[in-house]
């Protein structure tokens, strides 16, 4: 890809990108490199984000490795003030960091599930948008891209024949909400949030929850065939199906677009 690309080039910002070492956190933090963006990649494993951050330089544009917990608050302001001290400022922030846990209805999932699922995917977005936003309304200008699902659109029941994973779909809904507070109340300072709400998607990392042995292989692949079944276009997505709303979103083509919420998922919500 080059980054001379009229009104999706990103040339010259900078992009904070969470959860970027692996999944689609490193598929992101390439294209926006790609596009012209200098990235600084956080993740909870440093190796990761050193990969990641080596994945950006030989795309060309400068890159730095941040390691921290987006759950914790003096991680989120370390890495924003490491950031903004290392490139001058901030301009992009993806909030793509993100776990799941393995389904279970409302009186069968654990409290350290919920706890963890919304420590890290709804207050962790919110401490990384608190920490950036007063930068970017200090500079006039800034851009909040979080990354949701379509889980926090409505409950799927029976979806890949068994539960639903409804702590995961509770958390993404709350931010879903946040992104459309984030919009309202800082449009007069140039920022924009908008959400991009994937469907079921390989490589996104969050099949971790599945475990590794013979049996559960087996239920997890029986799971995917369930789902694609369930999925008007017939198939998971990919990560790299993802990156055009990601490009559209950060650059000056989606200009006049704030609070929205583009779904990505074969059809899945028709």
């Amino acid at each position: 890809m080059d980054s001379d690309n009229g009104i999706f080039s990103l040339t010259d910002r900078v992009a904070l990108v969470t959860g970027g070492g692996g999944g689609l956190g490193r598929v992101f933090c390439e294209a926006l490199a790609c596009f012209g963006a200098d990235v600084a990649v956080m993740d909870l494993d440093p190796d990761a984000a050193e990969k990641g951050a080596q994945a950006v330089r030989v795309a060309g544009r400068r890159a730095l490795a941040v390691q921290g917990d987006v759950a914790q608050a003096e991680d989120v302001r370390r890495m924003v003030e490491s950031t903004a001290s290392h490139f001058g400022r901030i301009d992009i922030l993806v909030n793509n960091a993100g776990v799941s846990a393995r389904p279970a209805r409302v009186a069968e999932a654990s409290i350290e599930d919920w706890d963890r699922l919304m420590g890290i995917d709804l207050r962790g977005v919110f401490l990384c948008a608190r920490a950036c936003l007063p930068l970017m309304a200090s500079q006039g200008s800034g851009n909040v891209i979080n990354v949701a699902s379509v889980l926090g659109m409505r409950p799927f029941p029976g979806m890949g024949g068994g539960k639903a994973n409804f702590p995961y779909g509770v958390a993404k809904a709350g931010l879903i909400r946040l992104t459309k507070d984030i919009a309202a109340d800082y449009a007069g300072d140039g920022i924009r949030a908008n959400c991009i709400a994937p469907g079921w998607h390989n490589g996104t990392g969050l099949s971790s929850r599945w475990g590794s042995s013979e049996k559960v292989t087996e239920e997890r692949r029986r799971y995917q065939q369930h789902v694609a079944e369930r999925i008007p276009m017939g198939r998971w997505g990919e990560p790299e199906e993802l990156v055009g709303l990601l490009i559209y979103l950060a650059s000056d083509a989606s200009s006049y677009m704030t609070g929205q919420v583009l779904i990505s998922d074969g059809g899945a919500c028709l």
